[in-house]
Formats: C-alpha cells, structure tokens, sequence
C-alpha cells in the first residue's frame, strides 16, 4: 500500500478508506469531509478509532497520534481511554498554566507578559488546537520565524510552551514526549553577545541629579530616591513607609530580586528626598497619582521614569543603568572593597560555600559609602574619599 503524501490527502475527494499504511485511514465522507481512522486490535479485537479531522490534525501529527495509540493496544491497554479523556485545546492549557503560576510570580509585569508573548508567537499557528494533536514541527512554525530576529523573546516562549506541555503530559492531557525537546537540533545556533543596559558615566550623575532637582512631580523625587540608594525600579516605586525605620530602609525579600530582604542605609540627601513627599499618602512613600478601586493609594506604573525622560529630553541610558553608574563610581572613584559594593548593589557574592561564612550583611561600611556616594551624586562631594579596608 502506497503511503498517503500531504498533496494527495489535499486532493482526495473519492468517497472511502484510503490507507497510509500501520492501520492508518484517510476516511473521506459523502459530503466531502476527511477526518482519520485508525483500525487496531484491543484486548483482541478489532477497533476503529477516530483521530480527528484532517483539516485540524495533519498528515504528520496522525502517523504519531495513530504510532502512540498502537502502542498502548501492543502492551495491553486500551488506547480509546485515552482518546476519550477529557480533550483540551492549546489556548485552555495556556490558560490553565498562566493561572496555576500566576500566584508565584512577585512580577506583575512578568505575570502580563508571560501569556502575552504565548498569545502573540503561538496562538496564531494551535490557539484553537486540541492539545494531543499538537506536535514538534508546530513548535517549529512558532519558533523558527523568530529565533534569529528576536532571539532573547523566542527563547521566552520555548521555555513557556516547554512548560505548558510538561504540565499537560503530568495532567494526563498529553500523551507523547514534551514537543519543546526536539526543536533544539532542527534551529540554527544564534551567537549573541550579553546586552548590558545602557548607564549614565558616573561622573555624568552629579549634573543629572541637578537638573532632575529642578522637576516637579513625584516620579521625579522616586527617581532621585532611587539613584541614592542605588535601589531598582521595582523596589523604589514600592516602598512603603512602613519599611522606613530612621536611616534605614527594609526592603522586604517578597520585592527583592533574590527573594531575601535588604537593609539599604539611607544618606542624608535621599532622607531629605523623603521629606519632600511625607504626607502624599498613608502607605506608600512615592504613590501613583491614580488610586485603586478601594480608594487606596497604589505604587507609580513601571512606565513611569521613561515618561519623566522623555519629559526632560534625555536619552541614552536606561534607569537600571543608575546601578552600574553606581558600582563604576565605587570602583574609578571611591575605591572600595568589592564585597561592599556587591552587598550595597544586593548581589549575591562568592560560591556557595563562601556565602554559607560570610553572612554580614557590611551594614555599616554600607553605611560610610552611601553616604560618600550621597554626597558625590549631590553635588556635595567634597575631596573623594577612598573607602579601602584599614
């Protein structure tokens, strides 16, 4: 029997059974319809089960569907369970899978754009898809137009489809291997070299903090708060007052990139930031002008500071680029230890093992270089004064 090709299952119209071979049918109805058989013994006897229609499951995903269903009926089991079993489409797992990590996620940002980029990239080819007939070569047709143009956005998307379909194969959704793991060998290797946001040259900030003085609005004094803290976006936008004990600043781990909590000394010019906005709200320190739907006060959007640079005309550099402008200072100008300028910055420091024995968290020399770094971004520096170990 002559195996069916792609051409010919688009060009049959003759009523009847045409074979592909291994129990394998294209059945073509009266009316004109093409949905797939495949004819197996089951415990014995002989079964016909339908496999879908051929306008939604291909030449391809059939061969594989009808391979992992003889399987089942060679070792005793009966496939027709498993075909009968509740029948999800691709867009209802997503869902599923968005919802169940969703509580996990501390990034709302990352939380919206998770299943943004799933909607965007892989709902056009297997949105409306049911889940077992989706196979490698769509992951190949979502993937392949874009793992050289937007490299770092299809490794995104790999990594949530790799996740949906590990979730549908435990949940008993999806019966073949994981179709994410044989898409690596048919992409082309992509050669990038790591992207470092763009930063102000640290001698560039003391005339930046001048000029962003002169703003009003409260992005602005977030904005100054965040650079003499050397704090992110996400952590300044959200600081609560509740957080704020005298000179020191708690960040909790739940708003912390590493999960832990961080201690940040506060100088004397970003405690009278502080000052400047007391009073705008009970919770938050730099709240958004909008309120939330109980009237409460909420953090300023992560679009706020792109707004504020495109007010003063500044471009160039981004604002997390304020933390390298940070750690370039204390390195050319302040000179300090390497260790306390990673804990000032929150970053995790030496192997495992070192970590287990140096558990200081250098509070006080943090202390001594924020403020030196407070008065230098203020334009109150003075004589720079290295901050070396004795």
């Amino acid at each position: 029997m002559a195996k069916l090709t792609v051409r010919k299952v688009e060009a049959l119209s003759q009523p009847g059974m045409h074979g592909d071979g291994a129990g394998l049918y294209l059945n073509v109805s009266r009316s004109g319809s093409k949905s797939w058989i495949l004819r197996t013994v089951v415990h014995g006897r002989r079964r016909d089960l339908g496999l879908g229609s051929a306008s939604l499951v291909k030449l391809a995903e059939a061969r594989e569907i009808a391979q992992t269903y003889r399987k089942i009926a060679r070792e005793g089991g009966d496939p027709d369970i498993l075909r009968k079993r509740e029948t999800i489409t691709f867009e209802e797992a997503a869902k599923r899978v968005h919802k169940d990590l969703s509580p996990t996620w501390r990034n709302e940002k990352h939380r919206t754009s998770w299943l943004a980029s799933v909607e965007a990239y892989a709902y056009p080819h297997i949105k409306d898809r049911p889940l077992h007939t989706v196979c490698t070569a769509d992951m190949l047709k979502i993937l392949s137009p874009i793992w050289t143009e937007k490299h770092e956005t299809a490794k995104r998307v790999r990594q949530r489809l790799s996740t949906i379909f590990d979730w549908a194969k435990g949940a008993g959704h999806y019966p073949n291997e994981n179709p994410i793991n044989g898409v690596g060998k048919a992409l082309p290797r992509v050669k990038r070299r790591p992207e470092h946001m763009a930063a102000m040259p640290w001698q560039s900030v003391p005339a930046f903090m001048s000029e962003l003085a002169f703003r009003e609005g409260v992005s602005a004094r977030c904005l100054e708060f965040l650079i003499l803290t050397a704090s992110r976006s996400g952590e300044a936008r959200g600081t609560r007052w509740s957080e704020i004990d005298g000179n020191v600043w708690t960040v909790p781990g739940e708003r912390m990139k590493r999960g832990l909590s961080h201690r940040v000394p506060i100088c004397v010019e970003a405690i009278a930031i502080l000052e400047k906005v007391r009073g705008l709200d009970a919770d938050f320190v730099f709240p958004s002008p909008n309120r939330n739907v109980d009237g409460k006060g909420k953090a300023q959007s992560d679009m706020v500071f792109k707004s504020l640079q495109k007010r003063m005309g500044r471009e160039g550099f981004t604002i997390h680029g304020f933390r390298s402008s940070f750690r370039d200072w204390c390195s050319e100008s302040a000179k300090v230890d390497r260790e306390v300028a990673e804990a000032a910055l929150s970053h995790a420091i030496g192997n495992k093992v070192e970590r287990s024995y140096a558990r200081s968290d250098l509070f006080e020399r943090r202390m001594a270089l924020m403020e030196a770094w407070g008065r230098f971004a203020s334009n109150n520096a003075g004589e720079v004064v290295q901050l070396v170990r004795a």
